[in-house]
């Protein structure tokens, strides 16, 4: 498998994961690429002190997210929402092989979404049966529909709240501490990451 992993700037969360990704993972062939990378800049200072502390070797200049690198991968993880829709717009015949780590890493995640899909198409479908009977002043359809499907509207909003967190914290420019708590966020989902490859063997 050919690995492709991205954040923003490619010094701090796509080459940490990068880098645990390879020691988690020895047979996946990995790189990491930042949207708005330039070509070899050092990973910042604070994801060095990180990795040095966790005993993870890092050596690391960042490299853009090229097409090159795009149509080199099997599998795409993006650090946020953000990035994947960015990559979406710049490729999108990469769409079936591009997630974020958390939505492809976690099963929770991936069920979650699915029933979260669920509830809105089924929200979908009585808004339309909704309109195609409804006979009252067209200003307050959405109103009068939001009021005769509260039970419906409450149950995707705690499918949202329960949610896992679609993105992997920015630590950027930001303290050691939190470079800590965004390496101990990436460690859960490469194990999960890696609990799902051997899975699928």
């Amino acid at each position: 498998m050919k690995l492709l992993l991205v954040c923003t700037g490619n010094t701090c969360r796509s080459p940490m994961a990068e880098a645990l990704v390879r020691k988690r993972l020895p047979q996946v062939e990995v790189q990491s690429a930042g949207i708005f990378a330039h070509d070899g800049s050092p990973a910042s200072h604070q994801a060095v002190t990180v990795m040095q502390e966790a005993g993870v070797l890092f050596n690391h200049q960042s490299k853009p997210a090229t097409k090159e690198r795009v149509d080199w991968a099997d599998l795409i993880l993006t650090m946020t929402e953000q990035h994947k829709q960015l990559l979406l717009e710049q490729y999108p015949h990469a769409a079936g092989k591009l997630y974020t780590l958390p939505e492809y890493a976690s099963q929770e995640a991936a069920a979650s979404w699915k029933s979260l899909q669920e509830a809105y198409a089924d929200l979908e479908t009585k808004r339309v049966r909704f309109a195609s009977s409804y006979q009252g002043d067209p200003d307050r359809f959405q109103s009068e529909f939001m009021q005769s499907h509260q039970r419906e509207i409450q149950h995707i909003q705690e499918l949202e709240a329960g949610m896992p967190a679609a993105d992997i914290m920015d630590p950027f420019g930001r303290s050691v501490e939190v470079y800590r708590n965004t390496l101990k966020e990436l460690e859960f989902y490469v194990d999960k990451l890696a609990e799902k490859i051997h899975n699928e063997k």
